[in-house]
């Protein structure tokens, strides 16, 4: 089929003019002048047989046809944008980010101010996620997750830290006791039901469990254990901050979980994306330099 599309010039300075609802906005944003924003139109109307605009020069209203043609061309010149950051490689634009979400909080977003001081043309969009990461399927150019492998097809792996993780609880709560935890409430989140099996069976470690209390995100129940409400298994760049601070205590220090925190890349790299990447694995790399893991105690 071939297509009859007008000059493109032509349909840029009507959509232009329609959008701002004056032509001279529109010169100033096509970077032309007045007249030939003006003649543009004028020529696009004689083509198409209809006008697109009525009114006198200085309140120019859209027609019905105008209305219907300015409504199609918005949605395709942001297609066509849409497409054409998707191929560019470039060092400015949009990157878009998927990662849990209090690893956003608790870790990305306290550090991500000195990325955005080296490369202020990268504008970081985040979106908070944990699920199973299909770059065929999703919009995203980077995913963090944090498991095993293996990871997704079509993937770059870029690994950033293993996980340690150890029971947690406000410091007033332990009220001097060493590494006793036992009828404490046990704080629990539905996002990562297994954290305290798994810590259990990693430890060794036995104690009486008081009663269980449920939260919806990891974030939550974190808050529920600085607040003094029990005490949580929570990972290790989770609390770092509130364990330098006192706000918590690990009366067990930190163990393994035998999971690992990676980015995942598109396989079909783009600069921005690596730009990212590289950033994320040196600020990983700093993190453990700077925030040593204290080691698991033992209690008896």
């Amino acid at each position: 089929m071939v297509r009859r599309i007008p000059s493109l010039n032509a349909l840029r300075a009507f959509e232009a003019a329609g959008r701002h609802g004056r032509m001279t906005l529109a010169a100033d944003e096509l970077n032309v002048t007045h007249s030939a924003v003006s003649r543009q139109v004028q020529h696009l109307e004689s083509l198409l047989g209809v006008p697109l605009f009525e009114g006198p020069k200085n309140r120019l209203r859209l027609t019905e046809a105008g209305v219907t043609l300015l409504a199609g061309l918005g949605m395709a010149f942001d297609q066509i944008d849409a497409s054409v950051r998707a191929v560019a490689d470039t060092d400015e634009g949009p990157l878009d980010v998927s990662c849990p979400g209090t690893f956003t909080m608790r870790w990305l977003i306290p550090r991500l101010y000195r990325f955005q001081s080296d490369y202020p043309k990268i504008d970081v969009r985040l979106s908070a996620s944990s699920g199973p990461v299909d770059f065929g399927r999703d919009g995203f150019d980077v995913a963090i997750r944090v498991g095993d492998p293996p990871w997704p097809d079509r993937a770059d792996v870029i690994s950033l830290f293993p996980e340690q993780i150890g029971p947690v609880l406000a410091a007033g709560l332990s009220d001097g006791r060493t590494g006793d935890i036992d009828g404490l409430p046990e704080l629990h989140t539905r996002t990562r039901p297994h954290a305290w099996s798994d810590w259990l069976s990693r430890s060794g470690k036995q104690f009486v469990a008081g009663s269980r209390v449920d939260y919806e995100h990891f974030y939550f129940m974190l808050e529920a254990a600085r607040a003094g409400l029990g005490v949580c298994a929570a990972p290790w760049p989770y609390v770092v901050d509130d364990i330098t601070s006192g706000r918590l205590v690990a009366p067990f220090g930190f163990i393994d979980s035998g999971h690992h925190y990676v980015a995942l890349r598109r396989d079909r790299r783009n600069r921005k994306a690596s730009l990212f990447c590289d950033w994320l694995h040196a600020e990983a790399e700093h993190f453990q330099t700077a925030n040593p893991v204290p080691p698991a105690q033992d209690h008896r």
